[in-house]
């Protein structure tokens, strides 16, 4: 197989090196090429990064952040301000237009905000909306969202996850029909969705002046869906395409030898995870359920040399499963796990498994690599891990079903720089992608999310903490350094909250 790949990359650089280089700058189209197909463009209703990038092209925020300082700028409203712990005032901007001609006004934004935090629209990241009780217009031009409970970060998750949606339309064509063809007030206007396959987007002429985000230089953003990432640097170096991520860095000196691309590496605040089934969701009798066992594969996987031989580009190993920089990820309160194969096997013997056991582990992360590595690691100590590799969405969804005893997936937080944005997604009571179901647990997750006073957030969080990694129950294993590669033909940043900003793109 390893054989194949590679002689599929030789023969797809060879073409490339037999013809002239070129992008689509002449047709004024980026291409672009992900490997995670999204069923669903409205971010409501999906929880891929992928998605999230998407609809940021075509979607604006009530506030924006910028990604460089993190400073919270006016978007789709122009001014604000928090009332006593539970209500935030918004003024919304006149003169802004969706895709489909209709004006901006704020019953749109009330309609939006209702919807996202209403339990029956079932959105795929419901933690997100959860502090917010509900909206209601206070003024020709202004609404009140009123908070369930203080939420100090609350204009993050207006600024990277809520979407303002054209009431009307969508109230008309239902959430299908949506889904099929979205509207946004964005930059860019989604013109094609063949969902799961191709979505092309087109400059917004009508986008509103003024914007953070600015009118985009080039015209056209043509997006596919590849099955692998192997089919993807292929297609690059054909030049069938002009932008491709998340391949395997060890290509990143190959690529930048040829002489029509670049290559680049920025870190993210993605975490890459194993999460381990304490609750034993996937079934009776499962030895995950020992903590003992789930101590021993902390020590068995090599997370140092995994973030230093195979990431690479500087990545780093949580101490915390937090990203570091995000409020309340307090290395400090975290037990620490050392790399030692040998106390490994001496746990699993006290757990009543000498001789290892038998289990699966799901992952949908495109660099194989990375999931082969876990394995031989788990191995090493006489577990014997079967890999399942699935595509992002079914992967997703067996994991949210409760099948996966170990599931080698990332999170990226939405790029919210507060745990509030991963631990109610992973500890949180119900939650979907909650593999320990503790309710000592649960408490104090909530318990920093409802708290306003810094330190009474910190006490409830580093308990947590402490909690989460003493029964070693969500191993963070490394952040992700994206790899970018692209035509040399495009100017092209890219921002450590991993979201491309193709809107800024240009041809040079």
């Amino acid at each position: 197989m390893k054989f194949a790949r590679r002689t599929a990359l030789i023969a797809a650089a060879s073409l490339a090196l037999a013809t002239p280089a070129y992008a689509q700058k002449a047709a004024d189209t980026l291409r672009i090429l992900f490997t995670d197909a999204v069923p669903n463009l409205d971010m409501y209703f999906n929880s891929q990064r992928t998605g999230l990038i998407l609809a940021h092209q075509a979607w604006d925020m009530l506030v924006h952040r910028d990604p460089a300082t993190f400073e919270i700028k006016p978007a789709l409203a122009t001014d604000w301000k928090f009332v006593g712990d539970n209500a935030l005032d918004l003024t919304i901007r006149q003169g802004v237009k969706f895709h489909d001609g209709s004006s901006l006004s704020p019953d749109d934004v009330v309609y939006t905000i209702n919807m996202a935090a209403n339990p029956d629209s079932k959105v795929a990241t419901p933690s997100n909306y959860a502090w917010i009780d509900k909206a209601e217009k206070t003024g020709d031009w202004t609404v009140r969202i009123k908070m369930k409970k203080p939420t100090p970060a609350a204009l993050e998750y207006l600024a990277m996850v809520t979407p303002i949606h054209p009431k009307a339309y969508r109230e008309k064509v239902g959430p299908e029909g949506f889904a099929a063809k979205p509207v946004g007030a964005g930059p860019y206007k989604i013109v094609k969705n063949d969902q799961g396959k191709e979505v092309v987007f087109e400059r917004f002429d009508d986008y509103w002046a003024g914007s953070p985000k600015g009118k985009p230089a080039i015209k056209t953003l043509q997006v596919r869906f590849v099955p692998d990432i192997t089919t993807a640097m292929t297609e690059l170096l054909a030049q069938r395409t002009d932008w491709i991520w998340n391949f395997n860095p060890d290509q990143m000196a190959n690529f930048n030898k040829m002489p029509f691309l670049q290559a680049v590496q920025q870190e993210s605040m993605r975490i890459g995870y194993l999460s381990i089934d304490a609750a034993g969701r996937s079934g009776a009798g499962n030895p995950l359920t020992n903590v003992k066992v789930r101590q021993a594969i902390w020590h068995a996987v090599n997370r140092q040399e995994m973030a230093d031989k195979l990431v690479q580009g500087g990545s780093r190993v949580p101490i915390a499963p937090c990203f570091p920089s995000q409020f309340g990820c307090d290395a400090d309160a975290a037990v620490k796990y050392s790399y030692d194969p040998a106390k490994a096997k001496v746990l699993l013997a006290e757990a009543g498994f000498p001789n290892g056991f038998e289990t699966e582990l799901l992952s949908y992360v495109p660099v194989t690599q990375w999931t082969a590595a876990i394995q031989n690691y788990l191995a090493a100590v006489g577990i014997k891990a079967k890999i399942n590799q699935m595509q992002v969405a079914p992967a997703i969804q067996k994991a949210w079903r409760g099948e996966a005893p170990l599931y080698h997936a990332s999170w990226g937080s939405y790029s919210i720089n507060d745990v509030s944005a991963i631990f109610p997604v992973m500890y949180g009571k119900d939650a979907n992608d909650n593999y320990s179901r503790d309710p000592e647990l649960e408490k104090l997750v909530a318990d920093g999310g409802v708290a306003n006073d810094k330190e009474t957030r910190m006490k409830a969080y580093s308990a947590a903490v402490k909690l989460m990694t003493e029964k070693a129950y969500w191993m963070p294993l490394f952040t992700y350094v994206n790899a970018y590669a692209y035509n040399k033909a495009l100017d092209f940043k890219t921002y450590p909250d991993e979201l491309p900003r193709f809107y800024w793109a240009k041809w040079k």
